[in-house]
């Protein structure tokens, strides 16, 4: 394996009950310096950047699109992948991070890299 595609160790990190996060919903959390939106789409979970990259709002608080796996910035409207945090509409031009998630029974597990902070 090529050494400088090795992933930095990880460390899990349980951050909220399955109940706090209803379907189709995000919920905000901050793990060691990381805001990560927690979203619920039925059974599958998702962790992405809780800022967006165009203007740095909150993408937690705005809406989830169940049908297209995707949550919108409230303020300007730019949309992105729940699965990998890539822009699918303007005015975001760059992605932004996500998260290895789990579901331990009900608890809602975040993988972060270890030292982050």
């Amino acid at each position: 394996m090529d050494k400088t595609q090795e992933q930095p160790p990880q460390k899990k990190v349980r951050v909220l009950g399955l109940d706090d996060v209803p379907d189709g919903e995000a919920r905000r959390v901050e793990v060691e310096g990381h805001k990560i939106a927690v979203v619920r789409i039925g059974e599958d979970l998702f962790a992405i950047g809780d800022m967006c990259s165009h203007a740095n709002y909150s993408l937690s608080e705005g809406p989830v699109d169940p049908e297209e796996v995707t949550i919108e910035c409230w303020k300007h409207g730019a949309q992105f992948s729940l699965c990998d945090g890539i822009p699918m509409s303007l005015p975001a031009t760059q992605p932004v991070p996500v998260f290895k998630i789990e579901r331990i029974e009900n608890s809602i597990f975040i993988h972060i890299p270890e030292g982050s902070e």
